[in-house]
């Protein structure tokens, strides 16, 4: 699995491409931009490494993650996926397969599991690969997602860092929403909010 990362949007969104060097098929993870320079930063990619776009992911439903999905979605024909949960927020266009704990997503030869992680908000999810986890707005390196928006829990969130998370081993490395990537074992060690859950209380 090849990944190319993007940032894009005016909160700086990690737009990720995953794909398969064999048969070019692609899966894009939140297109949250909205600007045609970062539309053509993507479709660049795409053209370049000859790509097939088969699925456009979301991690949730904030708009600084889902603004790009209608320009994405016309430029490539790919259709929308995202958590039941968070599926209503998605209005133009609304999305075409709806995702649960569980699912297996398969593109060429990426497979990723679907990991209800809520908390940021209710629908929120993480993609595990292999080795590798896409996680949005739950983790970030050296800090955890909000959850005073509306839909956000600390409990929730508490929860899915310590049981879906941080269950996995440390040398996992961790795509996020924003900012650089990290490993479940930096943030495991080094995180200030994984080493007190008090803050969830």
């Amino acid at each position: 699995m090849l990944i190319t990362t993007l940032t894009v949007g005016p909160q700086w969104t990690n737009c990720y491409i995953l794909s398969d060097d064999n048969t070019h098929e692609a899966i894009i993870i939140d297109p949250g931009f909205d600007t045609n320079r970062d539309q053509k930063k993507i479709l660049d990619q795409i053209s370049s490494q000859r790509l097939r776009v088969k699925l456009i992911i979301n991690t949730h439903g904030h708009p600084d993650h889902t603004s790009g999905n209608k320009a994405t979605k016309n430029a490539t024909n790919a259709p929308i996926a995202i958590h039941e949960h968070d599926a209503p927020t998605l209005n133009d266009p609304p999305p075409d397969k709806i995702l649960h704990d569980g699912d297996l997503i398969q593109t060429g030869r990426v497979t990723l599991r679907v990991l209800h992680t809520p908390g940021h908000s209710r629908g929120s999810i993480s993609l595990l690969g292999n080795n590798v986890v896409f996680c949005g707005d739950t983790l970030f390196a050296g800090s955890i997602g909000r959850f005073d928006l509306p839909g956000g829990s600390g409990r929730e969130l508490m929860h899915s860092l310590r049981n879906r998370l941080l269950i996995l081993p440390d040398h996992v490395k961790v795509y996020p929403g924003h900012g650089p990537a990290t490993t479940i074992g930096e943030e495991r060690r080094n995180n200030p909010f994984l080493q007190d859950f008090s803050w969830a209380m």
